[in-house]
């Protein structure tokens, strides 16, 4: 329980009980929508969630590890992660926490319901691993006052929390050099995921330094925006074109907008990569199938989910030790899109 605040304090807050305060930390029944929002909504202002039955054991842990996602399926909302790109970071988590003999819950959060959602679960696992943009950061902090937490992708120095990322701008930065050093590229477009995150802020990032290097005025926003999935790359691509503009290469933020891309290429009759060249990031299974195969950047999406558990049990075992943080590297993989030739991808040496 948080030093900061108590169950007395909740259930003063709330104007209910303290028994029906914990009826609804623990999903119960006997009290009506209206109590349990308020209840909930008092927890979270105060930054308080209850200790779980585990946590009168001798061993002080319940044996589970909590996972926060973005909600990514019927939310209507455009700026969402990648399905795929979070599948991948939730194979790895797991992988983590199965070695360790914990079990995983994996809580979908998409606003109000989510935050709601996670604060009843809280006093149930050991701690949490919140994939940025899954909960406001003020909710993140609240939380962290009484559960561990470790962010992923995304530099969570305002709060002091444990954090893990790939080098998104580094990464971004060496396929625009690519495409500029390489093949002189010179008229080069970026299609930028959800404006609002990390990852892609950071891609854009890397891109506009590219061009700064190469003496290149770079762009004060990406020229489209696909919301990292493959219709939004589409569109973006059939809206860059309507516009008027064919940029000699367009850069694109993930895979699976590029892969929109590609099909809005092909189908206004503009070849891949005689006439437009094309670069992805992230390196998914498809981008490897794909006809020209997709140019892209390589990030360990498993080994961001497995260094996140890790970071997690390193902050479970001392709470004290200080903030800890990583930026997993990256590797440029060149293959036929970007005009190179050959179907076969090489690893460049990474970034630093």
């Amino acid at each position: 329980m948080s030093d900061r605040s108590t169950i007395y304090e909740v259930a003063s807050r709330s104007g209910v009980s303290t028994a029906t305060v914990s009826r609804v930390m623990r999903n119960g029944d006997g009290f009506s929508p209206a109590t349990r929002d308020r209840v909930l909504a008092a927890a979270s202002e105060l930054g308080w969630v209850p200790n779980g039955p585990a946590r009168g054991l001798a061993s002080r842990r319940a044996g589970i590890v909590g996972l926060v996602f973005p909600d990514l399926g019927g939310s209507g909302d455009a700026e969402e992660e990648s399905p795929l790109f979070v599948d991948e970071v939730i194979r790895g988590a797991e992988r983590a926490a199965t070695a360790a003999g914990d079990a995983v819950l994996i809580v979908s959060a998409h606003q109000a319901s989510g935050r709601k959602l996670t604060y009843s679960v809280a006093g149930k696992v050991d701690g949490f691993v919140v994939m940025a943009r899954s909960l406001a950061d003020h909710d993140t902090a609240a939380l962290a006052k009484t559960v561990p937490i470790v962010v992923l992708a995304n530099h969570s120095a305002r709060h002091g929390l444990d954090f893990v990322s790939a080098d998104n701008r580094g990464g971004s930065r060496e396929v625009t050099d690519h495409l500029l050093a390489v093949h002189g590229y010179t008229d080069i477009a970026f299609v930028g995921g959800p404006s609002r995150s990390p990852d892609s802020q950071e891609r854009f990032a890397g891109f506009r330094a590219a061009l700064s290097a190469a003496g290149r005025r770079p762009p004060t926003a990406p020229d489209a925006r696909g919301n990292f999935t493959e219709a939004g790359g589409r569109k973006a691509t059939e809206q860059l074109l309507a516009s008027g503009r064919r940029p000699r290469a367009i850069v694109y933020g993930n895979d699976e907008m590029a892969v929109g891309g590609l099909a809005a290429l092909r189908a206004a009759r503009i070849k891949v990569p005689t006439d437009v060249a094309v670069t992805g990031f992230d390196d998914i299974a498809t981008s490897r199938h794909l006809r020209p195969a997709l140019t892209t950047v390589r990030q360990p999406m498993r080994d961001l989910g497995e260094r996140a558990v890790d970071l997690l049990f390193a902050r479970i075992a001392d709470p004290t030790a200080e903030r800890r943080s990583e930026t997993l590297p990256v590797a440029l993989v060149v293959r036929g899109s970007c005009g190179c030739r050959g179907r076969g991808g090489r690893v460049g040496g990474g970034t630093s």
